[in-house]
């Protein structure tokens, strides 16, 4: 029987380079070897506003889990939507 691999969810991390706790969520999210695009919202203003638009929330990190919404860096949340 082949291994078969779970699907990758797709996981958005909206964070800025300062922001310990965004830094904690990927190192977190990269320990595990969970794929994710990080958007720099310092940067990039117009994924500022979708952030804030997904979100509500101007504060990061929000990290987005095929298409549920994690405000700050919610351990035990991101472990169940990822499944871990």
């Amino acid at each position: 029987m082949r291994n078969v691999q779970k699907k990758q969810k797709r996981v958005i991390v909206f964070s800025t380079p300062t922001c310990t706790h965004c830094n904690s969520a990927k190192r977190y999210l990269r320990e595990r070897g969970v794929r994710f695009r990080d958007v720099d919202v310092s940067r990039d203003p117009v994924a500022a506003r979708d952030m804030v638009k997904r979100s509500g929330q101007q504060g990061v990190p929000v990290i987005e889990i095929n298409g549920r919404v994690v405000v700050g860096f919610n351990r035990a949340e991101v472990d169940r939507l990822l499944g871990l």
